[in-house]
């Protein structure tokens, strides 16, 4: 640690206490994923979601959180389009964001990351960014933090400092993983994760419901966080998501499964979502 306090603490929890933040990300993506991302939340040890927008199942998806306002969600700003059977492009018109498309005209795909960044320029980040946000705030519901689809930490410092302001602007949590943000807002009293953050596509899919009880049996002190990806892995998905679907269906299997609960109260480890995060996030924002 770099002598300021663990943000477990920060948070209210004892200082030497193991918590864990599991978010669903990709909500939205397509139907699949957001009927997982709800089973995760109502009958698993997930905690909060994150909802992309632009995807072509969001309406599905802002109508079950519309119905469900217990669930804690946050935007998954999204610049980066996954796979090529289920096509999604910019909310705002493409013309107005040119540089933040490829040579096809559409939203970069996920090997394609450097070319975006070299490119994208920064007020049309923030226009696209906006219209996102402006599309959750239409239907009516209120999200907990901002993250980024593909893009660890906004991936240009730039595109991070946009989405604090952004963030601040509506009063809102950012999820921060890498060493940059965490040095620069921990003294500041914004809670971030105080460990090595775990993404599930990082994660094999042989074996992991056992990596998962692994990595909760070693979990450190302090706040740690899980991006997840929970999809049922359906024929549909299957067809929508080729290499992805196994991933999504096995994390769903994990998270929804009574092995993941018992963990949680055999190892004594307390679950946190974002909407406490938030709440401590907006005290620190208004700190002198």
């Amino acid at each position: 640690m770099d002598g300021h306090a663990r943000s477990g603490e920060l948070l209210g929890f004892p200082p030497d206490a193991r918590v864990l933040l599991v978010n669903c990300d990709d909500l939205g993506m397509y139907e699949g994923v957001n009927a997982a991302v709800v089973e995760s939340v109502e009958r698993g040890i997930a905690g909060s979601c994150s909802l992309m927008p632009p995807c072509p199942a969001a309406p599905h998806a802002m109508r079950l959180l519309g119905e469900r306002p217990h669930i804690p969600f946050g935007i998954h700003l999204t610049l980066v389009c996954d796979t090529a059977a289920n096509r999604w492009g910019p909310l705002s018109p493409k013309s107005n964001v040119p540089s933040l498309l490829d040579d096809s005209g559409g939203l970069h795909e996920p090997g394609a990351v450097g070319e975006l960044l070299s490119k994208a320029r920064i007020e049309e980040v923030e226009r696209e960014f906006r219209a996102q946000i402006t599309s959750v705030a239409d239907a009516g519901l209120g999200p907990t933090h901002l993250d980024w689809h593909c893009l660890a930490d906004g991936g240009r410092d730039d595109i991070f400092d946009l989405t604090l302001s952004l963030a601040a602007e509506h009063g809102l949590a950012v999820r921060v993983w890498l060493g940059r943000g965490r040095r620069k807002l921990r003294p500041l009293g914004f809670p971030v994760t105080d460990n090595d953050f775990v993404d599930s596509f990082r994660l094999g899919t042989e074996g992991k419901s056992e990596r998962y009880a692994q990595l909760m049996r070693e979990l450190p002190a302090g706040l740690s966080e899980w991006a997840v990806h929970p999809g049922l892995g359906d024929e549909e998905s299957r067809a929508l998501d080729p290499g992805g679907w196994l991933v999504r269906r096995t994390d769903h299997e994990f998270l929804t499964s009574p092995e993941a609960r018992e963990l949680l109260r055999d190892e004594g480890i307390f679950v946190t979502d974002y909407a406490a995060v938030r709440e401590v996030w907006r005290r620190a924002a208004s700190s002198p």
